[in-house]
């Protein structure tokens, strides 16, 4: 299940985002990737533990508890602390799968990578290229979205980011452990959970809005890890 999460972050977050980014100190890309997926991987980032990935990491994470449409979506139990790349140059990362588990630097602490998430932080027409390219049972998708959306998709999928062939691609990335383990009955959940705020606005003293809200949770108690 692919999601587009529009605005989560504003105009005068991108802003302070993009600020933070053009002074931080960007370093080889490969120093996040496995051993397989290095080969593949030709871009920048900020150094994990540096002030601006800390300082926007906190900033994209208070975003995140804020946002309705991802914790219906994602059903976070753990979220791996938000990095920060860049693609210039003819620069791209080729077709690979996400490493399974995520060791948080400096900490004991590990992520089991349920979902993936890219944040732009650059407008479309900044840049030529640079798709991310998402490939499921239905083929493959292209995605580039405004600065301050994000998609979400599974971590088990192909992807791969296109070659920006002019100007420069800048995005946040990280993972996020769900609840829920299966894909599938995220999905369900996702789709159910829509269904009952939409008619809690239409109908909201209707009583199939309290059965359907039950039945979503007797669900969410059977599939939760917690």
């Amino acid at each position: 299940m692919i999601i587009p999460i529009p605005q989560l972050l504003s105009i005068e977050q991108v802003r302070e985002a993009r600020a933070l980014l053009d002074a931080a100190e960007w370093i080889d890309g490969k120093v996040t990737a496995g051993h397989q997926s290095a080969r593949a991987k030709h871009n920048e980032q900020i150094r994990e533990d540096s002030p601006a990935a800390r300082q926007l990491g906190d900033m994209i994470l208070a975003a995140l508890e804020r946002n309705p449409r991802f914790v219906s979506a994602a059903l976070p139990l753990k979220v791996f602390p938000p990095l920060f790349n860049r693609y210039t140059g003819g620069q791209a990362f080729g077709l690979h799968v996400d490493n399974a588990v995520r060791m948080i630097r400096g900490t004991p602490h590990r992520v089991r990578t349920d979902l993936s998430a890219t944040l732009f932080l650059t407008e479309p027409t900044e840049y030529e290229g640079g798709e991310l390219v998402i490939e499921d049972t239905y083929g493959a998708h292209a995605v580039k979205l405004p600065a301050g959306h994000m998609v979400l998709y599974p971590a088990s999928s192909l992807h791969k980011v296109n070659a920006v062939t002019r100007g420069a691609r800048i995005a946040s990335f990280f993972w996020i452990q769900s609840m829920v383990r299966e894909d599938a009955q995220r999905a369900l959940l996702f789709d159910m959970d829509t269904a009952i705020q939409r008619l809690a606005q239409e109908a909201a003293d209707h009583p199939s809005v309290i059965q359907l809200t039950g039945v979503y949770h007797n669900l969410l108690r059977i599939w939760a890890e917690t």
